[in-house]
């Protein structure tokens, strides 16, 4: 009896669909321990843990444990932004090890370098502002209001309407595929 279930071969799960999220996350981690993050919080939600202000002008780059107790993170900040940074490093270490859930960083180290030119100092330290959608056009707004007009369920009308508006919208003259 014990032979015959060694020879079936492994079930398959069936989930379905599954988050991005949960994809990636091992790939994500394995990662981050490789420059010594053993907590991928740090690094995803650095801004959260740090506060926007110290976020804007800093990154981390790596933790690296040493011989002694405790380890030493390694920030990455603009030459200007360095002196100020500095005086806040007591303020940051609370907050790293506050995320990590115990006395983990012991020492902060700043690498200061210039926005353009190195590597890793070539990205942006701000996110990107974001830009509010365009309103919508007088005609394409008509038209999205005359496909709504045939359903008779409030919901239902404002549903298709904003569907037709995301469709309209999308269609370019130039797209031959898209052209109505």
């Amino acid at each position: 009896m014990a032979q015959k279930k060694a020879e079936l071969p492994p079930r398959r799960r069936m989930r379905g669909f599954e988050a991005a999220a949960q994809l990636v996350a091992s790939r994500v981690k394995a990662a981050g321990e490789t420059r010594g993050f053993a907590v991928a919080r740090l690094l995803t939600h650095w801004t959260e843990v740090v506060g926007p202000g110290i976020a804007a002008h800093t990154r981390p780059v790596k933790i690296s444990h040493g011989k002694g107790i405790g380890a030493t993170l390694t920030l990455l900040v603009p030459g200007a932004q360095a002196p100020l940074i500095n005086m806040q490093l007591g303020q940051i270490r609370e907050r790293v090890n506050a995320c990590y859930g115990f006395n983990a960083v012991s020492r902060i180290v700043l690498t200061q370098t210039a926005p353009l030119g190195f590597a890793e100092g070539q990205a942006q330290f701000t996110p990107a502002p974001r830009h509010a959608p365009a309103p919508p056009d007088p005609a394409q707004l008509a038209q999205a209001e005359e496909i709504a007009a045939g359903f008779d369920n409030p919901a239902l009308s404002a549903a298709v309407r904003r569907m037709a508006l995301n469709i309209l919208s999308r269609w370019d003259s130039n797209d031959r595929k898209a052209t109505p």
